[in-house]
């Protein structure tokens, strides 16, 4: 049996107890911070070693390693990568060029990734940032308006695809207008749906194709008053799978994140009564990935068919490229 949820671990190698939790749970899938990565050879070991928990050899593991202040993989053993603005901000060759290198970026990431065994990348960020919203948005954002975000977006998500590595699309259905920092707080987001379908839900429409999505934590008082994206039955049917199309798999936020009421047991239930089809704790502790444990469902029917459809969209076969001319190359953009 395989659980609706996506946990982490603690440390650079799996403890006695965490690998008898997971081999009773069975997640679908794990998450890597920085306090996971230490080396090449130890992550690779890392990942061995989780997928052997759930006997699956293509378990997908996430990673966010967007570049800029969300890297979790860095020196000296992985290069330092820009922020999403930054692509949106190279001024030689125009719009081509900077589709060109976020693409490139995208597959050199992937590059990196694929080589300790992760599969999966949680990027792109889709939202637009409004002039007034939090800043835990702001650079990572690939520019102010749609059109750059969802052309540069697309294009990160197409280079970790020919990579190998799939891209999830945060944060759906957008968090650019919150003005608090939903890790520590519940954002309210006043727009009306008019504004929020013309501006925020655009980039996602864009990319509705895609196979991850990842849910915001943000109350949208046009849609529901009452409740986040990720617990809410209106955001997720009404906006997520009808207004903006998205049919593939679905994982909330981080549970832990304070934006969300209740016992984590609550959360989960929750988030999977909404429709989402996964949930994600990121932060390793045993004992709130218990209570969660207690609460989650068994991955099926249309949750487990979406699943299915993200992984097999894996190239077996990664696109061919010259590793050292991309990096040149790349370098070259941003000097």
């Amino acid at each position: 049996m395989t659980s609706a949820a996506i946990f982490g671990c603690e440390g650079t190698s799996l403890s006695r107890r965490e690998r008898d939790f997971f081999r009773d749970v069975a997640p679908w899938g794990f998450i890597l911070f920085k306090r996971n990565i230490d080396s090449p050879d130890q992550v690779r070991a890392l990942t061995a070693a989780l997928r052997e928990t759930v006997g699956r050899v293509d378990a997908p593991i996430l990673i966010d390693q967007e570049g800029g202040r969300v890297q979790r993989m860095g020196p000296p053993h992985w290069p330092t990568y820009p922020t999403g603005r930054a692509y949106g901000e190279i001024k030689a060759g125009g719009p081509l060029i900077r589709r060109e290198i976020a693409r490139l970026g995208g597959r050199l990431i992937a590059h990196d990734l694929r080589a300790v065994g992760i599969n999966v990348d949680c990027v792109p960020v889709l939202d637009v940032p409004a002039a007034d919203g939090h800043e835990i948005i702001g650079d990572r954002a690939y520019g102010p308006d749609v059109d750059t975000v969802a052309t540069l977006g697309r294009a990160a998500a197409e280079g970790l695809i020919a990579g190998g590595v799939l891209p999830v699309i945060k944060h759906i259905p957008g968090h650019g207008r919150a003005k608090a920092d939903s890790h520590h707080d519940l954002p309210i987001v006043q727009a009306s749906y008019e504004d929020l379908d013309r501006i925020d839900f655009a980039p996602f429409k864009a990319l509705s194709d895609m196979p991850l999505a990842m849910t915001a934590h943000v109350v949208y008082s046009a849609i529901d008053p009452k409740r986040p994206a990720t617990t809410s039955k209106k955001a997720i049917k009404r906006v997520i799978r009808e207004a903006i199309g998205f049919d593939g798999l679905l994982m909330s936020d981080d549970l832990s994140m304070k934006a969300l009421a209740g016992d984590f047991t609550d959360r989960t239930k929750a988030a999977l009564a909404a429709g989402c089809d996964v949930v994600l704790h990121c932060n390793g502790d045993m004992a709130e990935m218990k209570v969660i444990a207690d609460g989650v469902t068994r991955l099926s029917g249309k949750a487990r068919r979406r699943a299915e459809s993200a992984m097999s969209r894996i190239v077996r076969l990664p696109e061919a490229f010259d590793v050292d001319a991309a990096r040149a190359r790349f370098a070259e953009a941003f000097a």
